[in-house]
């Protein structure tokens, strides 16, 4: 028998209804969207549930509210039996993954990813940062382009590294779209903008970095009881230390995705579970490696579906 990972979405996965299927039916569910209500003073669930598709979309709003879907789910599955050898989570995942693994209590994460947003929205004026998708060019490549326009006066970083032949870039709105112009001279097939309210995982968040710092500071962070590999190195952390600063230097950091699956992988890991909505996580991980057993629970339906396969084959 392999190891299991539980694996978490990040910004982007959200929709309006997620979670609903399990909130109706599951007690410890409707007692996590509760807290969550409770500790940020507003109807988050009720946005969750019967909100606009803009309105959850906004960072301070979408953050809080898949971290909450995303946490309702894999207690869930806790709740089945089904337990993770690891964690890892995409960005705003990585805190789901901390908190499935023992290290943040779900009130302080989510305290904490509702400030987090509120940081990344102000960092930069709406319009002056972006983000766009480069596909069909390998890192390397890459880097020496977003390296050459930084340095000529317009900040642009390599920000997600998705998987093979697909990373996001982030900066000023001048160096992405430099940047993404000099992708496709230089053999990139597309370079596609994404519609993001700011220029995430780049230099332009160590403001936020600042701010997020003050808010851990007042976080009790513990040893996680199961090992969660970190955005910032794509390796193993459990100590309440570590895990303080990959958190801070994650919001400048790229996102090194496909490290962690590559990593994940050489663990023994054979069974990813993507928890949360959405099936963005495992489409990069079948990119990664097409052998791998992917199960995406992301609501009821699913739940149900994936805790009868892997029970049957743990039999």
């Amino acid at each position: 028998m392999g190891k299991i990972a539980f694996v978490f979405p990040g910004q982007g996965s959200q929709s309006i209804g997620m979670g609903l299927s399990l909130y109706q039916e599951n007690e410890r569910a409707q007692q996590i969207f509760r807290t969550a209500d409770e500790k940020l003073d507003l109807p988050l669930s009720e946005l969750i549930f019967n909100g606009t598709q803009q309105e959850l979309t906004v960072t301070y709003n979408a953050q809080p509210a898949l971290l909450t879907t995303s946490y309702a789910l894999v207690s869930a599955l806790e709740e089945a039996g089904i337990k993770a050898d690891y964690t890892a989570g995409h960005s705003l995942g990585e805190y789901t993954a901390l908190v499935a693994s023992g290290a943040i209590s779900f009130e302080d994460a989510v305290y904490t990813v509702r400030k987090r947003g509120e940081f990344m929205e102000a960092a930069v004026p709406n319009g002056q940062g972006s983000m766009a998708a480069i596909l069909g060019m390998d890192r390397e490549a890459l880097a020496e382009v977003t390296s050459e326009i930084t340095a000529a006066g317009d900040s642009v970083q390599l920000a997600n590294i998705n998987c093979p032949g697909q990373i996001v870039i982030s900066g000023t709105a001048e160096g992405v779209k430099l940047a993404s112009a000099k992708a496709k001279e230089n053999g990139a097939k597309r370079a596609l903008p994404l519609e993001v309210s700011g220029p995430f995982h780049s230099e332009l968040m160590k403001p936020a970095a600042e701010k997020l710092q003050g808010i851990l500071d007042e976080v009790v962070i513990k040893q996680a009881e199961i090992p969660v590999i970190s955005n910032v190195t794509s390796k193993p952390i459990t100590e309440p230390d570590e895990i303080k600063v990959k958190l801070i230097e994650q919001l400048y950091s790229p996102v090194l995705w496909e490290d962690s699956v590559r990593t994940l992988l050489e663990l023994g890991v054979d069974t990813f579970i993507e928890v949360g909505p959405g099936k963005v996580l495992g489409g990069l991980i079948k990119k990664i490696d097409r052998s791998v057993q992917i199960h995406s629970v992301s609501d009821l339906e699913t739940l149900t579906k994936t805790v009868e396969t892997l029970k049957e084959v743990q039999a």
